[in-house]
């Protein structure tokens, strides 16, 4: 499961903001993206990820997937970096 690769990442970037950046500098090489969340927040993430052909798994919850990176809060994004 997703979560699981979140958690035996050798480094993750948490939030919108930052996993767009990363992807953009061509450090992401996933990203995790929680299916709760807003579409409105996720579109662009989706855009950007989609064009730079990084691959992009989905996850239920944002709250587990906040949990999985080691955060008290739910994350939307997450950019999975080897």
């Amino acid at each position: 499961m997703s979560y699981e690769k979140v958690t035996q990442a050798k480094s993750v970037i948490v939030g919108t903001k930052q996993t767009v950046k990363a992807i953009k500098n061509g450090m992401a090489n996933e990203v995790v993206i929680a299916k709760d969340a807003d579409p409105r927040i996720t579109a662009k993430v989706l855009e950007i990820a989609t064009e730079m052909k990084v691959p992009i798994l989905t996850v239920d919850s944002m709250k587990k997937l906040g949990r999985a990176c080691g955060i008290e809060v739910g994350a939307v994004t997450v950019a999975i970096i080897y």
